[in-house]
């Protein structure tokens, strides 16, 4: 048995372009906040501990910038995951013109 191009798209639902537009939307969206998870904690992490923990701010020793520079980190985490759910979840929702009477 031969499966062929044109019988699977006879058999698949039809793709319309505002499906289209909708995934496109979600995979920038995907993409920006992974970009985001991977750049923000690490450069807060490491730009905390060299300009306010270790810097003219706080003059601490190195074992207690790590500490709490590793605390930047994580909430930035926190943040970025929190704004992640909060454009997702209202990512599919219609935007209403006009005021309701």
């Amino acid at each position: 048995m031969v499966f062929r191009l044109d019988e699977a798209r006879r058999n698949s639902p039809p793709c319309t372009e505002e499906f289209q537009d909708s995934l496109v939307s979600a995979l920038k969206t995907l993409l920006f906040f992974t970009i985001l998870m991977v750049t923000l904690p690490i450069g807060l992490y490491f730009a905390s501990k060299a300009y306010i923990f270790e810097g003219e701010l706080c003059d601490m020793s190195s074992s207690d910038s790590y500490f709490y520079a590793a605390i930047v980190a994580v909430l930035a985490v926190h943040v970025v995951l929190a704004l992640f759910v909060y454009v997702a979840w209202n990512e599919g929702t219609p935007k209403e013109k006009g005021k309701h009477e």
